[in-house]
């Protein structure tokens, strides 16, 4: 005779107005989650992306739970011990149960059988120890994947389906109540007769006679499988997540620390090219982007070579992290090695563009390298695919026509051209990287004229730090999807 327990069978139905209450905030929520979900699924290459699918699935999931069983209380207690009552059921054989409605079904209307549901299977079965009778609901030989045919299985023959590494917990449950009167709650997992394997969650009490002795057991076993499925999946995108982001901030730190000490040491405005009447005075700054966390390969530097003149060059590698900064290091240094050694804008450009192409990372890159004699007061330059220089005299500023020149690596054997141009006492050079005008979504066009705005606050800039100043109050604010560098250059 079943326990008044007996989980098919409640002794006290709840209000249905509180439940279709209850069925309505959850229908609501699944709405809202099943659209927080579609957002997270943009991009399966971000972990970041996985791991909140995976955490709207088991949500989604969870709720899809609550939804079913909320139908069978509100549809009322089965008739009869063949009814079908559980969350499964209920969309395969009992249609009139509603559960959380997908898109597109009202919910509380009958719903489309769905192969492979995620909704949990929930039976239950009391073993009664003074006359061996066993009592099981239907869901349970669902679960199981026993036939009706072959009956309940007894206590003693439950362990032959049950893992083998789990075998004792069953047993030291079932003992504890029986025994010890103690309540059951714990899960293990099944072979089924197809070869299936599922994880049980099975919770239950003794029932006690009218001596306190134990005259029987009733327990309630839910198939928890795609559950403990969904959550492994959150657990395991969640780990991936926290191993990308490990990795992402020590790239990050290396790339930091590789580019500080790569890049000039030097802060504030630097002085040099004495020997002839217009000297220079130069300082620069690196702009990060707002857009990733890594640092990209962009450059500056100014460089007294041993002939008097000064080196000034300006450029940008693709990519971000460490492969970009690495390689920005190796182009810099060869850059200021071929400098030194003589070796004149255009042909310098060459060079570069040869050592990317033989580079172990494939890169494509821009530069501007520009020579500056302080005694002749020419700037000789040579770009690859780079933005040119904007020069202002008097307040007013304009672009400087770019001689030939294709990006770095981008074709064999490519020659670059040299512009030349004479800069008077009093002249403001602007150098950057292509990310500075293409900063807040605008183009380069745009970017330059912005740029060529500042022509006044550049003339009454004390020195060159302070035009650097204005140029980064101008630009430096915006959600910028490149890194970018610029250099102000004042002449005399």
């Amino acid at each position: 005779m079943p326990s008044p327990l007996f989980a098919d069978r409640p002794a006290q139905q709840p209000e249905p107005g509180a439940v279709d209450a209850l069925i309505s905030q959850t229908r609501r929520l699944r709405g809202e989650l099943v659209a927080v979900r579609q957002d997270a699924v943009a991009n399966d290459d971000d972990p970041r992306r996985r791991w909140q699918r995976a955490l709207c699935d088991l949500a989604v999931h969870q709720l899809d739970d609550l939804g079913a069983h909320l139908g069978q209380l509100r549809a009322g207690a089965p008739e009869g011990p063949d009814t079908v009552s559980d969350a499964d059921s209920a969309t395969d054989t009992a249609p009139a149960v509603p559960h959380v409605a997908e898109p597109g079904t009202a919910y509380g209307e009958p719903a489309p059988a769905r192969t492979g549901s995620l909704l949990s299977r929930v039976g239950s079965a009391e073993w009664n120890l003074l006359t061996d009778e066993v009592s099981w609901s239907e869901e349970l030989f669902q679960i199981f994947g026993r036939a009706r045919e072959n009956g309940p299985m007894s206590l003693d023959e439950m362990p032959t389906m049950v893992f083998v590494d789990d075998q004792p917990l069953l047993q030291s449950m079932v003992t504890d109540c029986l025994i010890d009167g103690r309540p059951i709650d714990g899960e293990f997992r099944i072979v089924r007769t197809d070869g299936t394997v599922r994880t049980v969650h099975m919770t239950g009490e003794p029932v006690l006679d009218a001596d306190g002795c134990t005259a029987s057991m009733w327990a309630v076993l839910r198939d928890v499988s795609e559950l403990r499925r969904s959550q492994r999946a959150v657990r395991e995108t969640r780990d991936t997540l926290e191993r990308s982001r490990h990795i992402e901030q020590t790239e990050r730190r290396v790339a930091v620390e590789l580019q500080e000490a790569v890049l000039p040491p030097w802060r504030g405005s630097l002085r040099f090219a004495h020997d002839g009447p217009a000297p220079l005075d130069v300082a620069a700054h690196y702009l990060p982007a707002a857009s990733t966390g890594l640092i990209g390969g962009d450059w500056y530097d100014a460089l007294a070579l041993p002939d008097g003149d000064a080196l000034l060059t300006v450029g940008d590698l693709t990519g971000h992290g460490v492969a970009a900064t690495s390689s920005m290091a190796m182009l810099l240094g060869a850059l200021r090695g071929m400098a030194v050694a003589g070796i004149r804008p255009a042909a310098l450009m060459g060079h570069l563009n040869q050592l990317l192409e033989t580079s172990v990372q494939p890169a494509l890159g821009s530069a501007m390298c520009c020579r500056y004699d302080p005694v002749a007061q020419t700037l000789t330059w040579s770009q690859a695919g780079h933005p040119a220089p904007l020069l202002f005299r008097d307040g007013t500023g304009h672009l400087l026509r770019r001689p030939e020149g294709v990006l770095l690596g981008a074709t064999t054997g490519a020659v670059y051209a040299e512009a030349e141009t004479r800069l008077l006492p009093g002249d403001v050079l602007v150098l950057h990287t292509d990310g500075l005008t293409r900063g807040g979504g605008t183009d380069d066009d745009t970017g330059a004229r912005r740029l060529l705005a500042l022509g006044h606050r550049l003339a009454d800039a004390r020195d060159a730090q302070d035009g650097v100043r204005a140029v980064v109050e101008e630009f430096g604010e915006e959600e910028r999807e490149d890194d970018a560098c610029v250099m102000v250059v004042r002449v005399g």
